[in-house]
């Protein structure tokens, strides 16, 4: 292989990576807009209001958001035993948050309800995010499993509130 050959794979390479690089910006510049958007609604105090069904009924849900939050509520049930038990390790918290950001990540790009589904869908979310960091440790004053008690109030508040079929949300011990 010839310098020339060499120099257009390097830049070949390079590309490839810098594409790889906007993509996770991108993808961490969504999550973190959206996070920053609906906790910026809370902190107002308009996720009371936002909190809403429609006209009465659920809201409906499209298949990225089913996919993402049956993904999120899935390995959370995996994992409330070993809570409950005070078995989970630091790793195990840590793998169980980066899943659940994942499937965020996955909602937000890939989700398309109804402007006002969507707001209610932005204040559970929120919630759910706030949960995470909690679960995460990246709230040192509080216990990471008070996160898993709130990412699973937020899991129940998307099946008070979307119409997921076949939809149940973990069970925290009392």
């Amino acid at each position: 292989m010839n310098s020339h050959d060499t120099t257009g794979t390097s830049t070949r390479i390079r590309r490839s990576l810098s594409g790889l690089l906007a993509a996770a910006v991108l993808t961490a510049g969504t999550l973190a807009g959206t996070a920053a958007w609906a906790a910026n609604e809370h902190s107002h105090g308009h996720d009371a209001h936002a909190l809403e069904l429609n006209a009465g009924k659920k809201w409906t849900t499209d298949d990225p958001l089913r996919q993402g939050m049956t993904k999120i509520r899935d390995a959370v049930g995996a994992k409330l035993p070993a809570v409950h038990r005070g078995k989970m390790s630091t790793a195990q918290y840590d793998a169980l948050g980066g899943e659940i950001d994942a499937q965020i990540a996955h909602i937000v790009q890939n989700c398309k309800l109804d402007p006002k589904a969507d707001e209610v869908l932005h204040v559970i979310l929120a919630d759910l995010m706030a949960g995470n960091e909690i679960l995460q440790g990246k709230q040192a004053k509080q216990k990471r499993s008070a996160g898993v008690v709130k990412v699973v109030h937020s899991l129940e508040q998307y099946g008070n509130y979307f119409d997921h079929p076949g939809w149940k949300a973990p069970q925290v011990a009392h």
